[in-house]
């Protein structure tokens, strides 16, 4: 994805000696891909190592241990309250299986 992005930022940056337009479209591009494109690295340098309480929304770096644990607890929970409120539906999946 990365090699795309800085081709597509070239081939504007050459079109852009023609009209200064494509100028402001290329660095556009770069913005939205540091912000959002790199899996969110700009979230591990604002909170990643914030002390306190971790929650699943702590700011845990994308793809750590910790952000896996607190994802699979999540998921856990959910899937204890969904037995808890639904037993037919929780038995019928489990002879499904």
């Amino acid at each position: 994805m990365g090699t795309i992005v800085l081709s597509g930022t070239v081939v504007l940056v050459i079109l852009g000696f023609g009209n200064h337009t494509w100028w402001l479209v290329a660095v556009a591009l770069l913005f939205v891909y540091m912000q959002y494109g790199r899996g969110g690295a700009s979230a591990s340098s604002s909170g990643g190592s914030s002390g306190g309480s971790s929650g699943a929304g702590s700011g845990a770096v994308p793809g750590s241990y910790r952000a896996y644990r607190d994802r699979r607890d999540k998921q856990a929970r959910w899937d204890r309250r969904y037995r808890r409120e639904r037993p037919l539906e929780s038995r019928r999946q489990a002879r499904e299986r």
